[in-house]
């Protein structure tokens, strides 16, 4: 993982497999939001894997996938989800871009 700290409760990286969720939870992360549409590139692993892992490291996580311009309803699901969501936060994408702006409309 290549974590990028962008506030004091927010952080990004590039997609992150199952086997990587007990580190993000080792780190100190509380949630994470997956911000990748599933089946954007072949050999991804899919949300549903990564939310398995997550729920038995006793993370939360939503799945609000971004894929071009963010819409209104994304960005209200980020909203819904920092607001109820335990912190600190980790986002995730291909590269971590799509997770940085959806932290951005905040």
């Amino acid at each position: 993982m290549n974590l990028k700290k962008i506030a004091p409760d927010f952080s990004t990286t590039g997609q992150i497999t199952p086997e990587q969720v007990k580190e993000v939870a080792a780190a100190g992360f509380k949630s994470i939001i997956c911000a990748r549409p599933d089946q954007e590139d072949a050999g991804q692993p899919a949300y549903a894997e990564v939310a398995k892992a997550a729920a038995a490291a006793g993370l939360q996580i939503a799945h609000i996938p971004v894929s071009g311009m963010l819409g209104e309803g994304q960005i209200i699901r980020f909203h819904d989800a920092w607001n109820s969501m335990p912190k600190p936060m980790l986002g995730y994408c291909r590269s971590g871009m799509r997770a940085g702006s959806l932290y951005a409309t905040l």
